[in-house]
């Protein structure tokens, strides 16, 4: 059974399949593990799907990282 993004709880854990995608779920997640100021963009969405094994958390932790180098 393929993992839903709309509505299946997303953790750290929770990995980034080929079925991803850019769902309010998903965002909930990301705002909630980031910060109130969590945005996508399009090179970080090309990023999450460029088919390299990763975790919602490696997500989550790649978005912080990239955020805080433009501080």
């Amino acid at each position: 059974m393929s993992f839903d993004w709309h509505s299946d709880a997303i953790t750290r854990e929770t990995p980034v399949t080929a079925t991803y995608r850019n769902t309010q779920n998903v965002r909930r997640f990301l705002i909630n593990a980031c910060g109130a100021e969590f945005k996508f963009d399009r090179a970080f969405m090309a990023w999450i799907k460029d088919g390299t094994p990763r975790t919602m958390g490696d997500v989550a932790d790649e978005w912080l990282r990239r955020h805080r180098s433009r501080s």
